[in-house]
């Protein structure tokens, strides 16, 4: 890519994290969706693209909910994924952010009905084995794929993001 993955993914984080702050919305379903604008507009980036189409789908699922327990948040992680990979046609073993999202995403579905915390954690542990894995494999997606066979050996960017957003979430229910 053009070296600038950790700058883009600070400033959409930034952004909605500012955002947050400020807003009033309760429903989760709108809040996503705004969260994904904001996203966007902070990280004009094909990573931004993909994770605010995540955030898209997350707020379909989550639409006109105020609260939502583990395994709706789950559910609405899926959704997010399943919109990622329709638009950006891919899957997880390609070398991407799904890497790491999906294994997160089936973990923390499956321990929904655990302590907060053991799920978060187990879902990080997910996420981080899934970003290793890309360590094996051939970009076949954006411009890592150009280089081919010379990608293998090389973590990819977008999963190791991918690990971070969950390291982030098991961080702070850790704390």
């Amino acid at each position: 890519g053009d070296g600038d993955l950790g700058i883009s993914m600070s400033a959409g984080f930034s952004a909605v994290a500012s955002y947050l702050k400020t807003t009033e919305e309760k429903d989760l379903g709108r809040l996503f969706m705004s969260c994904s604008s904001k996203f966007n507009e902070a990280a004009p980036s094909s990573l931004g693209t993909i994770l605010s189409l995540g955030m898209m789908g997350m707020a379909r699922a989550l639409k006109g909910k105020e609260e939502a327990n583990l395994l709706e948040v789950a559910e609405a992680m899926e959704q997010g994924i399943q919109k990622i990979m329709d638009k950006a046609k891919s899957k997880p073993g390609e070398k991407t952010i799904l890497d790491a999202l999906f294994p997160a995403v089936e973990v923390l579905k499956a321990n929904s009905s655990c302590d907060i915390k053991e799920a978060v954690r187990a879902a990080y542990e997910a996420a981080a084995a899934g970003s290793e894995r890309t360590r094996n494999m051939k970009s076949v997606h954006g411009r890592a794929a150009y280089y081919g066979d010379k990608s293998i050996g090389i973590l990819d960017g977008g999963s190791v993001a991918g690990k971070l957003i969950f390291e982030g979430i098991y961080k702070y229910y850790s704390r």
